[in-house]
């Protein structure tokens, strides 16, 4: 229950809070003409896409008496797709720029989502959803009905679906899911810039799937490029062990000559492993079928890269960081310390800020190089660096002190 509550209720309702304090912002009300599907940028495309069907498949779910997979449909839905995903990425949209066709269609998008996944959870979580869709509705007034209980149950709109859109994002979020990872291994920040990535082909489909989101995975993993190696390559040399876990209950006792097997394959056979999604072989006179979760792939590491799998799916990211990537690491730490400073004296949102900084000998070419965007990113009209600073605070960026002075902009 409490997990649940945590990943579910909380999650959706922080997703509200966002979506009212930047609505409340821009004094959106849903009256603006409603922007058609194919005038939205792609991500909106891609979330109503999953929003139809996740209908669909709570549909299916109710129909066939199996509320809890319906359940968890949704759950997974506003975890992993709406708020982990959309609205991380949708941030700047809400709280940058001016209030123009862009950030309205990210208001319609995120309130048709939310509208329609509390008409799908009302029979599950019926006092929740009835006040939350009051909330919405007192605001925006686009249903007549007093209760999320008195209108209709969502059906799913083909219109809205693209599967290849949704498979391209799909590969997006593993390539991002895996490099992530990686980071968090070597604990490089997010924040940190890195040259960039190689993933090996696993179809004719992988590159030209992962270009065109090459933008949206560039940002989200802070990289400069993304490098497709053949699936047959001299650089990431994969290697295939069992899974005891499944291969025990399949063949008993034959398990460990299977396993000797599987360890012995060469990289020929474990592309067509990667590719056909099966691998058969004779075992003391009997044919055996090994199914994906019966083997696991692992690649060996590269020197200055690490490399990780998921399924069929390689990444190595490159860890070396040059000093020119260092002083946007930098920068990008110097916006993150401000913008909380922002939060916690609590300025007003769109509230204009002067920035004074102490010089640092290791600071001062990055600020020197990356002013204008720090600027951007923090609502600064200047950012200047002093030789004497009589007041201020010290803030650490990437284990350097560095003294800064913050003043409203009258």
């Amino acid at each position: 229950i409490e997990e649940v509550q945590r990943k579910l209720f909380n999650t959706l309702f922080n997703t509200y809070s966002f979506f009212g304090l930047y609505a409340n912002v821009d004094g959106f009300t849903y009256k603006e003409a409603q922007i058609p599907l194919e005038k939205r940028p792609e991500i909106d495309q891609w979330i109503l896409s999953a929003l139809h069907t996740l209908i669909q498949d709570v549909n299916e779910n109710l129909d066939a008496y199996e509320p809890t997979k319906a359940g968890r449909a949704i759950d997974n839905f506003v975890d992993l797709q709406l708020s982990n995903w959309y609205v991380r990425l949708c941030r700047r949209r809400f709280w940058k720029g001016d209030y123009d066709e862009n950030k309205i269609a990210a208001y319609q998008t995120l309130y048709e989502c939310l509208e329609t996944l509390l008409k799908l959870m009302a029979p599950i979580a019926p006092f929740f959803t009835d006040w939350m869709f009051e909330s919405l509705n007192k605001t925006t007034s686009r249903s007549n009905a007093t209760s999320v209980h008195l209108v209709d149950f969502p059906t799913a709109d083909t219109s809205f679906q693209n599967k290849e859109l949704e498979e391209k994002m799909a590969l997006a979020q593993d390539i991002c899911s895996l490099t992530l990872s990686l980071r968090k291994k070597e604990n490089i920040k997010v924040r940190q810039p890195l040259q960039k990535i190689l993933i090996p082909k696993l179809d004719d489909n992988t590159e030209r799937y992962a270009n065109d989101m090459a933008d949206l995975i560039k940002s989200e993993l802070n990289i400069k490029e993304i490098t497709f190696l053949e699936r047959e390559n001299d650089v990431i040399k994969k290697k295939a062990k069992a899974n005891f876990k499944t291969l025990g209950k399949k063949l008993g006792p034959k398990m460990k000559v299977a396993a000797q097997i599987i360890q012995s394959l060469d990289s020929v056979q474990i592309q067509a492993f990667e590719q056909n999604g099966y691998h058969e072989f004779e075992l003391e006179g009997e044919s055996v079928r090994l199914e994906t979760e019966d083997i696991e792939i692992t690649s060996d590491e590269i020197p200055g890269m690490l490399v990780a799998n998921k399924g069929t799916l390689t990444v190595a990211l490159d860890i070396e960081i040059t000093d020119a990537l260092r002083q946007e690491g930098l920068a990008r730490e110097i916006v993150n310390k401000i913008q909380r400073i922002r939060k916690d004296e609590q300025f007003e949102l769109t509230e204009r800020i002067q920035v004074q900084v102490l010089g640092h000998p290791e600071i001062n070419p990055s600020i020197e190089t990356f002013n204008a965007y720090i600027c951007t990113e923090i609502l600064a009209d200047s950012l200047d660096i002093v030789s004497e600073l009589e007041n201020g605070m010290d803030i650490e960026v990437n284990e350097h002190l560095l003294k800064l002075l913050i003043k409203k902009t009258n």
